[in-house]
């Protein structure tokens, strides 16, 4: 499944485009944090459906298979199954995965131009995204839950390393936290301020400190809004347009570079080395 694919005018987007536009005010208010202590719940529809998930024996299962597959060590990677076994944990630290959070990317129409430099226009919920409570045997994992049609979550993929989570987890109320996944960027929007958060989404502002949303807009239409699906650039084969990442991005499964896909029971897992450190 190519990255595009999550850009296209489906059903997902709709849903997601909907959530956050609902959602969005929650996460930007300044108004008091829920007793329950989480700042990320508000914005995520069928939360529940995501905890379940993540706590559920089929992803600790998933993990544990994961886990049990060495971390290639560079150079392209063929797919290989995992091998089946009746207790994929034992021998492993006893871990939990962590509750899901937020993934935010920046929305089609908002590159085109299409929607307004607002909030619940710019930016869309894309998938959730949950690190493991402890490092298993020196390694840390993402799990990646996407949504499910007709609502809830599923698990899409297991990737090593939790760098996303790591930014994800930087939101707060009057912050939300989103991606440019194209260039490995990640940036905070407060209200209608973006402030980049690593050094490609620095060098994407032009070294500024902050920019206007509406300003931030100008530089996303000139840098993707000719790429998009079905766009002359795309269909001619350039690209595999708007919403392609490099080898390491985000998309949980696209299989390229030093990547390797690993596949149980019909999921397909990204083994993916990732900075275990957003910071680094």
């Amino acid at each position: 499944m190519r990255e595009t694919d999550r850009f296209t005018g489906s059903t997902r987007l709709a849903r997601v485009a909907a959530v956050l536009a609902l959602g969005a005010a929650a996460v930007l208010s300044t108004g008091p944090v829920p007793a329950s202590g989480s700042t990320r719940a508000p914005d995520i529809p069928d939360y529940q459906s995501a905890l379940d998930a993540v706590r559920s024996p089929a992803v600790l299962d998933a993990v544990c298979r994961f886990l049990g597959v060495p971390v290639p060590k560079g150079g392209a990677q063929e797919p290989q199954a995992i091998p089946d076994t009746t207790d994929p944990c034992d021998g492993l630290p006893a871990f939990t995965v962590n509750d899901p959070l937020a993934f935010n990317e920046i929305a089609p129409g908002f590159v085109a131009g299409t929607s307004r430099p607002i909030a619940t226009e710019a930016i869309a919920l894309s998938q959730l995204v949950s690190s493991l409570s402890v490092e298993v045997d020196g390694r840390q994992a993402t799990v990646i839950l996407a949504p499910t049609p007709g609502g809830g979550w599923h698990l899409a993929a297991v990737r090593d390393g939790d760098a996303e989570v790591g930014y994800a987890g930087k939101a707060a109320p009057g912050a939300l936290v989103f991606t440019e996944p194209q260039i490995r960027a990640w940036y905070v929007l407060k209200l209608v301020t973006v402030e980049p958060l690593n050094d490609q989404a620095r060098q994407s502002l032009g070294g500024r400190a902050s920019m206007s949303l509406s300003e931030y807009q100008t530089v996303v239409k000139a840098r993707y809004a000719d790429k998009q699906p079905g766009s002359e650039y795309d269909t001619k084969g350039m690209s595999s347009g708007y919403g392609a990442a490099p080898d390491d991005g985000p998309a949980p499964l696209l299989v390229g570079g030093s990547s390797a896909a690993l596949v149980l029971g019909g999921i397909a897992f990204l083994l993916h080395r990732r900075r275990r450190h957003p910071d680094d």
